[in-house]
């Protein structure tokens, strides 16, 4: 009768095929959502072993989709009394699951998932904007001490962003850390003709497929900065006369925002396919307070379509240098935001141009196979095993985007 192969032996086997990796993701919805969702795919592409634990929300349903293992684990949102339940939790699936790499992101659950591991395991925390700048007094002062803390049971912290990187740094958050921008599927979102993509939308938004369009894509929350937009947008009307705004997604200020919006603006809600609404616009704006780098900008990039941002600098970072001249506007002052959009919209040339250099933007800097290349070399270099094939070509690290 033959020998089994020790426990040891197939683990060390199975990291050598392909990693097995736990993503812990608390929120799941918003732009974090979206970057989960586009890295798993990537990383399931690419032949990694991966598995999610996210509550029970459309994220688990399109990951379950995309062929990742999915767990259940039921987490609020912000930390709580119920935070020792759901530490309990998760380490009853990381248990279960026997991952080689976690990777946890954004504040709550890089929370929960080092305290239920301790660095047991190499553990990847991804901030997606650190929590201490989210918030202000005691509960500032707290998630600073945590993050500082808990750089202890971190093997490494991956930043979307130079400018978060360095914020993080200033903050005395004194981890091994890498930049990593965000990508997005050039595939997927990718330039169509206006009026198709009208067609398609007007029967749902009443559009008028001769308007000129703004889109706002993002949570509904101080963060992202819609309440700029909407007093800016009664300026922009004065002088584009039948230009439309939709605010697309859901969340926490959807009511106050609704309640002080201008007549015409339209909400959306949660949409479940953002394509369609980056190609049919004619503007994309983002009005953030902070950001680490958002996904909204590159998704409309890589559809072709010019894109305002704010000068904050999660966001600034995302835009080609070429476009600061004309897309980058002062936060929470919606006097420049609203000169920027009009003149913009009065430029289609001008629009077109800038459109067409986004496009080759995310392809030369924010492909997100590019991404999902970078961090899975970051996780064989944590287990110390060898390079791997992806997609056809070896990864080599592109010190220009990710920086050790």
């Amino acid at each position: 009768m033959k020998s089994q192969p020790s426990a040891t032996l197939r683990s060390a086997t199975r990291r050598e095929t392909a990693p097995h990796v736990l993503h812990v993701s608390q929120p799941v919805d918003g732009g974090v959502a979206r970057m989960v969702t586009e890295l798993v795919r990537a990383q399931r592409a690419a032949g990694l072993d991966v598995t999610v634990a996210c509550p029970d929300s459309d994220l688990a349903q399109s990951l379950g989709q995309l062929g990742a293992g999915v767990r259940h684990w039921p987490a609020a949102r912000a930390p709580g009394r119920s935070l020792p339940g759901e530490v309990r939790r998760l380490g009853r699936i990381i248990g279960e699951v026997r991952p080689d790499v976690l990777h946890a992101h954004s504040a709550k659950a890089g929370l929960a998932a080092r305290l239920a591991v301790r660095g047991r395991i190499p553990t990847v925390f991804q901030p997606h904007a650190w929590s201490f700048e989210s918030v202000d007094g005691v509960t500032a002062a707290a998630a600073l001490a945590w993050e500082r803390w808990a750089v202890r049971w971190t093997a490494h912290v991956v930043c979307v962003s130079e400018a978060e990187r360095a914020r993080g740094v200033r903050a005395g958050v004194r981890a091994h850390c890498r930049v990593i921008p965000n990508g997005v599927d050039p595939g997927r979102f990718h330039p169509a003709a206006f009026p198709v993509q009208r067609a398609v939308l007007a029967p749902f938004a009443a559009l008028d497929p001769a308007a000129q369009l703004v889109v706002c894509m993002g949570r509904l929350c101080r963060q992202k900065g819609q309440d700029v937009l909407l007093e800016a947008w009664p300026s922009v009307l004065r002088r584009v006369p039948g230009a439309r705004l939709v605010l697309v997604g859901d969340g926490p200020d959807e009511g106050r925002l609704r309640h002080h919006a201008p007549e015409g603006v339209l909400f959306t809600g949660a949409v479940a396919d953002a394509v369609p609404w980056y190609q049919a616009a004619d503007l994309v704006v983002l009005p953030s307070r902070w950001e680490g780098m958002a996904l909204a900008p590159l998704e409309a990039m890589a559809c072709g379509r010019p894109v305002v941002v704010t000068d904050v600098a999660g966001a600034r970072e995302c835009l080609p240098p070429g476009h600061w001249a004309h897309c980058l506007v002062p936060a929470g002052r919606p006097g420049p935001l609203a000169e920027t959009l009009t003149g913009l919209l009065l430029d289609l040339p001008l629009r077109e141009s800038l459109g067409r250099q986004g496009r080759r933007h995310v392809l030369t800097a924010h492909d997100v196979r590019h991404s999902a290349e970078a961090v899975a070399a970051l996780y064989r270099e944590l287990l110390g095993i060898g390079r791997t094939v992806i997609h056809g070509a070896e990864h080599t690290e592109c010190r220009e985007s990710i920086r050790s």
